[in-house]
């Protein structure tokens, strides 16, 4: 029995995968107990970009629920289940497809799919057999041996099976407990440029079942949903901010678990499809945050037997549904649409019943979709998602999404397939590099997105995804100068609003005080002209209320005006150079931005000088003078705004500030600034960390500014031969001599690779996108080996050791990370970018 050979063949090799409930011997802790370490079992996300999605877990369990806009629930909900009976030569078995069972003693009459094969469960018999049979002839033991024996034929039978993604696809493949080859594909329709299916709130599961036997086999395949319409709201309505033991602000979020009352189930039947649609009482017709709709589906068709049960209880012990499944796979095609009542359940399921001869193969798709239309942030302020541009907006339009789904499903699947069968199919490009590239894009289903409904201001919506978890705001400027490579060049409108959504706010002002984490001075929230550190927080008002974090105060950062001006001019030249609307747009607030941050040089020398603070990026790593990080952003911003400039000189000479007058304006500065970035911080082999710190520190990412003047096609701003030695001394010090390389690239160590102080934070850590970052450097100046041995050691850092799908800024040698579900990561579209010359 071999079921790679029919149960695998469509999914490709590229695709991460671990055996089905095999758990982690050491995985990654987290570093500082007041971060989020939600455990290793995560999986792919399934749902559109801002509808709300949910996770699946290697183990088989439904536990990631971002339904609420910005906020994470992570537990296991027994109930959102898959569980499969086959019956063949009068054996009968039944599992509900998850290898941990509840442990708050409901659905105890389940079983639960075992994380071990038929052999090691044989073996385990057979010892216990032998135990209790030493003396004995005959009996049970004789028919132990002879089950043992005729497992001892077949293959290796230890793996129950294997689970399968590279996103926005996964697999589970179930092998050595059902006679039946089986697995299950499960998408959602996320697609490269488009920017309606995109946003859907639908996932499919496609079952193929294969009889590879003698004798036919009678399968039923049941999905059993929860009814949680109402749960995914914040009960506690507080404004209240409070600054956590790292210096952060953080928010209570008080979901309204298991408060379900007056949900009910409907069964629904239209032509071919059969389904329950899960609802709740409602005398508004107008939806409100947490209202709305789940539903799932299934196809019915003269081969098949299709059951139903509208309602359940998921906090008993399962039996209500269970009994009949498990001896004969079929549900009681009970139609019961009583609302709970407060403090009470409700499930529905929906089981599909077939034979298979031998030989054959069936496919069973089974459909999910979820409708809640209402993301609410401060008290009152409510946005439209995208997808209600497409379904309406009165949280009743379930099932239409799920006829959608049916209609479309095997469209978007090929043009999933169509689009990264290219990728896929390059040769000078290793499969883990391959599979980290589409599985880090997991990272715009599952932060928390934001996508509003359109409006004309905004003909595709608002965008907005968070820096991670535990740092919870949305973009931070800073983190996505690298982090947005991925959405510029897969879904480039979306990353357009992000950017016009910073020129819009650099003007506003809020003279709010707040007390600062890192040292408890009092500053102001956002002085006008200040480029704002991030676009706000999920418990206020994104977009309008910016410069949500207080760990630094961000109105005195070097490196964000620059990071913007970048992202403009990369935003237009790497979408084809045309969108002279969207420079046009940005154009006055780059001025003011270079203006303010020109405020802060001091000597007069041409560059903004670093306070000693931390000021920048690396918000715990202090720089004083000029830095090689912040000054080099500098001298790429201006080239940058000198190029803008010069475009709109000849596209739009009306616009204000006048192009020419800013143009002349930023060549002085430029002229001045050059030599002494180059004379102040260059030693000879690498650049200083910055001018008065006396410093011998090799930083990691000291040359970020000359990557992106040669990315833009601007001038080097410095000599090329300087970059390629500095660039060198960084992979050797930081990377090869740090640990030997296993961990990747440390952000600044000396250059034996030994750190500088043993105590210091920032510098120590190996942070994914800044080494990604590193990497598409590195390919850039034609160190293409280098750049993928320094990739793949941090691939496979994230991969093997329980970060897959959680993927933090940063790792440690001593096994922690720090702040997972990471927006930086997503650089590592820059290494592709930069191979292909984004096209």
């Amino acid at each position: 029995m071999n079921h790679d050979r029919t149960s695998n063949q469509n999914i490709p090799s590229q695709a991460w995968k671990r055996p089905i409930g095999l758990g982690w011997d050491n995985p990654y802790t987290v570093r500082y107990a007041s971060n989020l370490d939600d455990g290793p079992w995560h999986g792919m996300p399934l749902g559109g970009f801002g509808a709300g999605c949910i996770g699946r877990s290697p183990r088989g369990d439904f536990n990631l629920w971002h339904i609420d806009g910005g906020e994470h629930i992570f537990r296991n909900l027994p109930a959102c289940q898959f569980s499969v009976f086959e019956e063949t030569k009068g054996k009968k078995q039944a599992y509900a497809l998850c290898t941990q069972a509840p442990t708050d003693g409901s659905l105890s009459s389940w079983k639960w799919y075992p994380n071990e094969g038929r052999r090691k469960k044989e073996e385990g018999r057979r010892k216990e057999a032998e135990e209790g049979n030493r003396n004995r002839k005959g009996g049970i033991w004789e028919e132990e041996d002879a089950k043992w024996e005729e497992d001892e034929g077949t293959e290796d039978l230890n793996s129950s099976g294997t689970y399968y993604a590279l996103y926005p696809r996964s697999w589970f493949v179930y092998e050595n407990v059902f006679e039946a080859q089986l697995n299950c594909e499960q998408f959602s329709p996320i697609l490269p440029n488009n920017y309606q299916e995109s946003s859907y709130p639908v996932a499919m599961f496609e079952w193929v079942a294969h009889n590879p036997t003698d004798a036919p086999i009678t399968l039923s395949i049941m999905l059993t949903w929860q009814n949680t319409v109402g749960w995914f709201t914040n009960a506690n309505k507080s404004t209240e901010v409070k600054v956590r033991d790292d210096g952060s602000p953080v928010y209570d979020y008080q979901p309204r678990w298991e408060e379900s009352g007056g949900n009910l189930n409907l069964l629904v039947e239209d032509f071919h499809r059969i389904g329950c649609v899960m609802t709740r009482l409602s005398a508004s017709e107008e939806a409100k945050e947490g209202e709305g709709q789940w539903a799932i589906a299934t196809i019915t068709n003269p081969a098949v037997e299709v059951f139903y049960q509208t309602r359940w209880n998921p906090a008993g012990n399962g039996e209500d549904i269970w009994k009949h499944f498990s001896r004969e796979g079929f549900l009681l095609d009970d139609k019961d649409e009583t609302a709970a009542a407060a403090g009470e359940q409700l499930a529905c399921a929906i089981a599909v019943r077939f034979t298979i001869r031998p030989g054959k193969t069936r496919k069973i798709p089974f459909f999910l979709a979820w409708d809640f239309p209402i993301t609410e942030f401060a008290s009152g302020v409510e946005y439209y998602r995208r997808y209600t541009d497409f379904f309406g907006r009165n949280g009743k339009n379930a099932w239409p999404m799920i006829r959608t789904a049916m209609k479309h499903s095997d469209t978007w699947r090929e043009s999933i397939e169509a689009w990264q069968k290219p990728i896929l199919e390059r040769q000078d490009l290793s499969n883990s590099f391959k599979m980290a590239l589409f599985n880090e894009l997991y990272a715009l289903t599952d932060g928390g997105t934001l996508w509003t409904a359109a409006d004309e201001r905004d003909p595709k919506g608002q965008f907005a995804v968070l820096e991670c978890i535990d740092y919870r705001w949305y973009e931070s400027l800073d983190v996505r100068l690298y982090g947005s490579f991925a959405l510029l060049m897969l879904w480039p409108d979306l990353e357009k609003s992000v950017i016009l959504a910073f020129a819009r706010s650099i003007s506003a002002g809020d003279n709010t005080p707040r007390v600062i984490g890192w040292n408890q001075a009092s500053a102001i929230r956002k002085a006008v002209g200040a480029t704002p550190h991030d676009l706000g927080a999920p418990n206020e008002h994104p977009w309008e209320k910016t410069n949500y974090t207080s760990y630094q105060d961000c109105n005195l950062w070097k490196d964000l005006p620059c990071d913007f001006v970048l992202q403009v001019y990369r935003d237009f030249l790497l979408t084809g150079s045309t969108d002279f609307d969207f420079l046009q747009e940005c154009w006055p607030a780059i001025v003011e931005a270079l203006a303010y941050l020109k405020t802060f040089d001091k000597d007069g020398d041409g560059i903004p000088e670093n306070s000693g603070a931390p000021d920048q990026t690396f918000d715990d790593w202090q720089m004083q003078g000029i830095s090689a990080y912040c000054g080099g952003l500098w001298l790429a911003a201006l080239e940058g705004a000198i190029a803008i400039g010069s475009i709109l000189e000849n596209a739009a000479p009306e616009v204000i500030p006048h192009p020419q007058e800013q143009v002349a304006l930023y060549h002085i500065w430029l002229e001045k600034a050059r030599p002494n970035y180059q004379e102040k911080l260059w030693n000879g082999r690498y650049y200083r960390l910055d001018s008065e710190s006396n410093s011998e520190v090799v930083m990691a990412d000291q040359l970020c500014g000359q990557f992106y003047a040669k990315l833009l096609g601007l001038p080097d701003i410095v000599p090329p031969e300087c970059a390629v030695s500095a660039l060198e001394t960084v992979y050797e010090s930081c990377f090869l001599k740090f640990n030997d390389g296993e961990f990747g690239a440390a952000n600044g160590v000396m250059l034996n690779g030994a750190p500088e102080n043993p105590n210091a934070t920032h510098p120590l850590e190996v942070w994914t996108g800044i080494n990604f970052g590193l990497a598409a450097f590195l390919v850039q100046l034609g160190m293409q080996e280098k750049a993928f041995k320094l990739t793949d050691a941090v691939v496979k850092q994230i991969y093997e050791n329980g970060l897959q799908f959680r993927t933090p800024e940063a790792i440690t040698a001593g096994g922690t990370f720090r702040a997972s579900h990471y927006l930086r990561a997503m650089a590592i579209w820059a290494i592709y970018g930069v191979l292909t010359g984004f096209k």
